[in-house]
């Protein structure tokens, strides 16, 4: 086994938690992930059962978003209010204002849902797409499950209170990763901080995102409060500042205040104590391997997905990336076919492992070639 060092990263991998005993948030359970990475920064009470509120609004989302990245649904199609949706137009809830026999594009609708946070807009879209909210919330457990998210049952399309409606911080962290890794355009929807309705029967109503931190100077750029009576306040977010995408969640936030104070606080500790490192970039180079018996005497290896470390500022230690392989490898060789392992290390910790595949296709030498070859070989240990 031959044992490759590619380079040695100089920082720090200190336990996570010795930072977090120094830090809190005033909320009843928070998470916050690096999204390059996927490295949990901060969680408390990650796991504890929450009412999700209007987050719901963004599985709600994600789900027309994946009808409309397949083709099935067009921002153009348009769907009937019905009396059902009509109803939740009313005071004391979140709406967009559409009225019965309304006819409504999907963009409106969507737009009514991620900036107005509108319960008659999510109610409409459901029954457009699925027929009746009852099968829309199927759906959308079903995608949950499917994606990673354990703890979580969504029975409405809104957020609207329901005991069956339950989820954690840290499912609503996956999901949220979930949408903005997976619909990065229709995404810029969460970023809009005002949405005109030209509503029926009256003059056009202009709402602004409820989203606080749209309208702080730290780089947000989503995603989505909730509020229940039950659980307080609460709040999805996204900021993407120098060149790096934190994601926090938190609920049970005592005031709009505190959610808008506290997550901002959040944020910034991730930004200002963490940095990112890029260890490797998917189907770039990485290094070169020996090869034995072929029309090269080196092969390219690369792995097929971005590898990343998020580190705290504070104490250095070294990281070492070393590509493991079998060597020389006897060629021929097919590109993509897999000839080693890169693997990272803390000092003599294996973190993780990883694929290196074959960047190119290299052919076996000739007869004549290989026969000089392996007197080479024999006598001078020449490969």
């Amino acid at each position: 086994m031959i044992k490759q060092l590619i380079y040695v990263l100089i920082f720090t991998l200190n336990s996570i938690n010795f930072v977090n005993a120094k830090f809190d948030i005033k909320a009843s359970t928070a998470i916050l992930q690096d999204f390059s990475s996927g490295e949990i920064l901060y969680e408390k009470d990650a796991d504890l059962q929450i009412y999700p509120a209007s987050m719901t609004k963004i599985m709600t989302s994600i789900i027309a978003f994946e009808l409309i990245k397949k083709g099935d649904l067009s921002l153009d199609d348009k769907f009937m209010v019905s009396e059902n949706a009509w109803r939740l137009s009313k005071s004391g809830y979140s709406s967009m204002f559409i009225m019965i026999g309304d006819e409504v594009s999907v963009e409106n609708l969507l737009k009514g849902i991620i900036v107005a946070s509108g319960n008659d807009a999510c109610v409409a879209l459901a029954e457009g797409i699925a027929g009746s909210e009852e099968e829309f919330a199927i759906m959308m457990t079903s995608k949950a499950k499917e994606i990673g998210m354990e703890n979580t049952n969504f029975s409405n399309s809104s957020g609207i209170d329901h005991i069956n409606n339950y989820s954690t911080v840290r499912d609503i962290m996956i999901m949220s990763n979930y949408l903005i890794k997976n619909y990065p355009d229709l995404y810029e929807y969460f970023k809009e901080t005002e949405f005109t309705w030209d509503r029926t029967g009256g003059d056009p109503i202009t709402q602004g995102n409820r989203n606080p931190l749209l309208y702080k100077n730290i780089g947000a750029d989503g995603i989505k409060t909730g509020h229940l009576a039950i659980s307080k306040y609460s709040l999805a977010a996204s900021i993407f500042k120098k060149n790096r995408r934190l994601i926090s969640v938190g609920s049970g936030f005592e005031s709009k205040n505190s959610r808008s104070r506290e997550s901002t606080k959040l944020l910034i500790w991730g930004l200002t104590n963490f940095d990112l490192i890029e260890i490797v970039k998917k189907n770039s180079e990485l290094t070169e391997l020996d090869v034995w018996l072929g029309q090269k005497d080196k092969v390219k290896v690369y792995v097929n997905q971005d590898i990343y470390k998020t580190i705290p500022k504070a104490r250095k230690r070294y990281i070492k990336a070393i590509v493991e392989y079998n060597g020389p490898i006897e060629a021929p060789i097919k590109k993509n076919d897999t000839l080693g392992t890169l693997k990272l290390f803390y000092k003599d910790e294996l973190l993780k492992s990883y694929d290196v595949l074959a960047f190119e296709e290299i052919k076996k030498i000739n007869v004549f070639s290989r026969l000089i070859k392996s007197i080479n070989y024999l006598i001078w240990g020449d490969v």
